[in-house]
């Protein structure tokens, strides 16, 4: 007997490590993952965030948040304020001119006027467009306040992304309380948003042509 107690002692021993292995690999199933749950975390706390509103709510359909930190979605926001800021300028500039009113006095020293260019795209390309030194500086422009006023300037005491009063600016933003601030950053983003949507579609309809309400003949 006590030989073949000595024999089963190995074999006790295997099973016991088999055991125990399978143990911790159960356990290890039910042990929830440190970075799955931090990304699923920082997911619904965008869902809170400004703009996640009706009746879309959280809307992410390419997925550009999936599995993405505040930092990338800080960048997505800023880029989303400005897309939105620029297209809200594009939008309320089509509707102005297409309605006749321009700036008075000459574009240029050759003494044409403001309104003897086309609108829209017509007014940058083609044969009736501005000259091309008159783009450049257009462009130039744009750079200018791409690189030193359309930005963040740290320690200014701007308040989120997108803010670039940067000490400078304020028109009053500080009088409104928390809730106020909130909404007009809601708002903002839905109108950006929306010019967005609208100057991708009059860029569209002036290359297929016709008139539209407001707008004009395209």
């Amino acid at each position: 007997l006590r030989h073949n107690f000595l024999e089963l002692l190995p074999h006790q021993k295997t099973m016991k490590l088999a055991i125990t292995a399978l143990l911790a690999g159960s356990a290890a199933a039910f042990v929830p993952s440190v970075q799955k749950s931090s990304s699923f975390s920082l997911r619904m706390s965008f869902q809170n965030e400004v703009g996640a509103q009706a009746p879309l709510g959280f809307f992410d359909p390419l997925g550009l948040l999936k599995d993405a930190d505040q930092t990338r979605f800080d960048r997505l926001r800023f880029v989303e304020i400005k897309h939105g800021r620029v297209a809200q300028l594009a939008f309320l500039g089509q509707i102005v001119t297409r309605n006749g009113i321009h700036l008075s006095g000459p574009i240029d020293y050759a003494g044409h006027s403001f309104d003897s260019y086309p609108n829209g795209f017509a007014a940058i390309y083609g044969p009736d467009a501005i000259p091309a030194s008159g783009l450049l500086q257009i462009v130039l422009f744009i750079g200018f306040l791409e690189t030193f006023v359309m930005k963040n300037i740290e320690g200014t005491g701007n308040e989120f992304i997108g803010d670039f009063r940067n000490g400078a600016l304020d028109f009053g933003w500080d009088t409104f309380d928390e809730a106020t601030k909130t909404k007009k950053r809601a708002v903002e983003l839905n109108n950006g948003r929306a010019a967005m949507m609208g100057i991708l579609g009059l860029m569209m309809h002036e290359q297929i042509g016709g008139s539209f309400p407001i707008i004009g003949q395209m």
